[in-house]
């Protein structure tokens, strides 16, 4: 019990969670004693009722610890899916998690009810090869209920050592249930990519916000700006199934596109340090050519502010579906001997004072979730060398240099850029995307 009279301490440090910069702050600052509140006193009665009963009665003898530890997590996770106790190793693997290097599957998740949801599979994961969606529920991991379980325990029984396989029950609308095993893998993320579709149109797919993906979207640009051989027309901005990430990193990337004083977005909580406005910083990589953002119900959290941004101030028109609505401020507590405290502090408000959380981001323009073709089925970005065009044989070696090998490694790269262009071309929201964006050029013309 030492540990956890440790825990109830109330020397806590407040960071938040997305990595935003906002000051640390002591909640040892804060006026409130539940010593003051008489309903405190009653349902502290209650509580040493049950308390005292469960010692005495329950099958098994279970220590005062774990009671106080069961206790505290039924405490808070039943404010919001969001806010959870963590123990050190919870810490640790949070801290792994966000430095966008780690070993799993692929996945973002937050709960549905008694069950854990899929936020949105991460590209090119092994979640997003066997085919997992957004919206889908995960009703078993290996063989156990996640009726039975919250969101920390599920996601320790699906991290594992790279190679080991685990199998999940999913459940998805109008289908019967099925089972999916994945491979583990060691997840590292590439942020952003981007290609030429058509004459004058750039696509950047943005997969996840983190510290550099603003600097790689502007490098991008300008390496679709020299493959154009002038400025661009417009471009599409892909968010669909991207479940955030660092806040900083959305506001750099929406700041990127837009040319007006204001703010990208703000924050609202009921401690006045959770109040903050995130400033625009004018200055239009595209100068005003026109943006088309796409998103759908796996695009959440960071992808949200910056689609919500652009939409706010006329700089982007929002094609797809609406989108996740994960518009709320997680903090981290730190508590003493490695433990800690998630908790939701504040809501995230676009620039005209929409909120985003429990309602998404509308878009301006929507889409049926249907393909011209099978798209994500029908290209792995992580082929093997055996399955793309002009690979050696193994069976047949030969003596090539230095400058040859690169050579080929460009002309392989050339061509599965090029595959993977035609099947964007074949993507319904992209398709949809063009040709809104190829109207758009007509009536600027005329």
């Amino acid at each position: 019990m030492t540990s956890l009279k440790k825990i109830l301490k109330t020397n806590f440090l407040f960071t938040l969670f997305l990595f935003t910069s906002i000051s640390n702050v002591s909640l040892a600052d804060d006026n409130y004693s539940p010593l003051d509140s008489p309903e405190f006193f009653e349902g502290l009665n209650t509580f040493t009722a049950v308390y005292s009963q469960i010692k005495q009665l329950y099958v098994d003898e279970i220590d005062d610890e774990t009671m106080f530890k069961n206790a505290i997590k039924g405490l808070i996770e039943g404010l919001d899916p969001h806010s959870s106790f963590l123990d050190p190793e919870d810490q640790s693997d949070l801290s792994e998690s966000t430095m966008g290097k780690f070993g799993g599957l692929g996945i973002v998740i937050g709960t549905q009810g008694d069950f854990i949801e899929i936020i949105s599979p991460i590209d090119d994961t092994p979640a997003y090869r066997a085919g997992l969606q957004a919206g889908d529920i995960i009703l078993q991991i290996g063989d156990q209920n996640v009726s039975q379980m919250n969101l920390e325990e599920g996601v320790k029984l699906m991290r594992g050592a790279p190679g080991t396989k685990i199998k999940l029950t999913i459940g998805r609308p109008d289908i019967a249930p099925f089972v999916v095993e994945i491979t583990r893998e060691i997840i590292t993320i590439v942020s952003a990519k981007g290609f030429l579709l058509d004459e004058g149109i750039g696509y950047i797919r943005i997969s996840q916000f983190q510290n550099p993906t603003a600097k790689l979207v502007d490098d991008i640009v300008s390496e679709l700006v020299t493959k154009n051989e002038t400025k661009l027309d417009s471009l599409i901005l892909d968010l669909r199934n991207n479940p955030g990430g660092l806040l900083n990193s959305s506001i750099d990337v929406a700041n990127l596109f837009i040319d007006r004083d204001g703010v990208v977005v703000y924050t609202e909580g009921r401690r006045s340090s959770a109040n903050v406005s995130f400033p625009t910083k004018p200055g239009d990589i595209l100068d005003g050519a026109p943006i088309v953002i796409l998103m759908n119900k796996g695009s959440a959290s960071a992808s949200e502010i910056v689609a919500g941004a652009l939409q706010d101030y006329n700089r982007a028109i929002i094609m797809g579906q609406e989108s996740f609505g994960k518009g709320s401020v997680q903090s981290m507590l730190g508590l003493e001997d490695g433990y800690g405290l998630k908790l939701t502090t504040a809501r995230y408000y676009t620039p005209s004072g929409r909120s985003i959380q429990a309602k998404g981001i509308a878009p301006d323009i929507y889409l049926e979730d249907i393909t011209l073709s099978s798209f994500e089925d029908a290209i792995d970005l992580r082929s093997q060398e055996k399955d793309l065009k002009n690979s050696l044989s193994a069976e047949s070696p030969i003596d090539l240099s230095d400058e040859d090998i690169l050579e080929m490694q460009d002309e392989i790269t050339e061509n599965r850029d090029k595959e993977y262009i035609d099947l964007l071309r074949e993507d319904y929201f992209v398709h949809e995307a063009i040709n809104v964006l190829k109207a758009l050029k007509v009536i600027t013309k005329n």
